[in-house]
Order: structure tokens, then C-alpha cells, then sequence
């Protein structure tokens, strides 16, 4: 029944999981009514507006969301620890997105979907921000500023990203981790 809708619960639709952060009862003067939905996608963050008939049973999906701090990385795999029991775990390249930003020490929430009590990894949500320290990047003469406004820096991570010409080797600089660009310096 659509009773038990409510925000936050994940329910499978389409062969998808989905997240409600919206819902409305609406009950019109004619016709059955019905229950206007605002379901996020978890795995590509796309929301899709779907009406329920009151007679619609949805499917309820168990995710849990726990923290864990990247260790290292051996070839392929990539180890991470739960923050409260200190369980390892090991995760495959191709489920972590933006990994030229990884570095150990990060927290991370890993998103697992649970079925017959096995957790199955769905995908780990990057940070929006990640502060790097610059270990590279060519040295600005004081009239270039004018003339060059980017230059190439390489980061701790030995990723190459843009960054302003006034951004020295040793600094730090705060990224938008999405975008892969760079948003400022920080002071540490």
C-alpha cells in the first residue's frame, strides 16, 4: 500500500534504486487516488517525479551507509577500513569515481546494498572537495602573471590539474573533486 511511503526510504523502481525525498498524498474530487513521488537515483543522483496508484505495492530496498578510510592500493584493488569496527575491505577500480583524487587517509561513505544479509558494495560517494598539496608546478616570473593566467600543476596524487599562476609548489589548494577543477588555495 502507499501508506508506508516516506522520505528517505529506497525503493527499487525500473530495475533501479531509488531514494524518496518527496511525496504527496493527493486525493483528486474524481478517480482514485494516488501518491506524487520525487524519487533521486542513487547511483547517478537523476530525480524522477512518478505518480503511485493506491494500489501500487513498492518494493522496499535495505541500504546501508557506512564510513571508511582509504588505506592503499595494491595493482587493481583498493583497501579501505570501517572507521568504528576496523573491518578491511577491498574494492575494485571501476566502482570508484574520480580516483586521481584518492589519497590515504580520506573518509568515504560507501553505499551497500543489503539483501538475504549479504552487503553488496553499490559505489563509494566522493567527497564534493578534497585538499591536495601542489609537489610540482613551474615557477611564474613577476611580469607573466599578466600574460598567463593557468599553469599545470601536479599534485600529491601525481594528478596534472589547472591551476591559477599565482599557485606555488609546497601549497595546498582546495578541489572540486566533480568538476576536477580547482576552487582555491588553503592555508595549513
Amino acid at each position: 500500500m502507499y501508506t508506508n511511503i516516506r522520505k528517505g526510504l529506497y525503493i527499487l523502481h525500473n530495475n533501479d534504486i531509488y531514494k524518496i525525498i518527496d511525496f504527496l498524498h493527493v486525493k483528486p474530487g474524481k478517480g482514485y487516488a494516488f501518491i506524487r513521488t520525487k524519487l533521486k537515483n542513487i547511483m547517478t543522483g537523476n530525480i524522477l517525479e512518478i505518480n503511485f496508484s493506491a494500489k501500487h505495492k513498492i518494493k522496499k530496498e535495505k541500504i546501508e551507509i557506512e564510513s571508511y578510510r582509504y588505506l592503499y592500493r595494491c595493482q587493481n584493488l583498493y583497501y579501505f577500513m570501517n572507521i568504528k569496527n576496523y573491518d578491511q575491505i577491498q574494492i575494485e577500480k571501476k566502482l570508484i569515481k574520480n580516483i586521481e583524487f584518492l589519497k590515504e587517509g580520506i573518509e568515504f561513505n560507501i553505499f551497500f546494498h543489503v539483501k538475504n544479509n549479504n552487503k553488496i558494495i553499490l559505489f563509494i560517494k566522493n567527497n564534493p572537495t578534497v585538499i591536495l598539496k601542489v609537489k610540482y608546478t613551474e615557477s611564474v616570473k613577476k611580469g607573466d602573471t599578466i600574460n598567463k593566467a593557468n599553469k599545470i600543476a601536479i599534485l600529491e596524487t601525481k594528478t596534472k590539474l589547472l591551476v591559477p599562476s599565482f599557485i606555488n609548489s609546497g601549497e595546498y589548494i582546495k578541489i572540486n573533486t566533480d568538476s576536477k577543477s580547482y576552487i582555491e588555495r588553503v592555508r595549513k
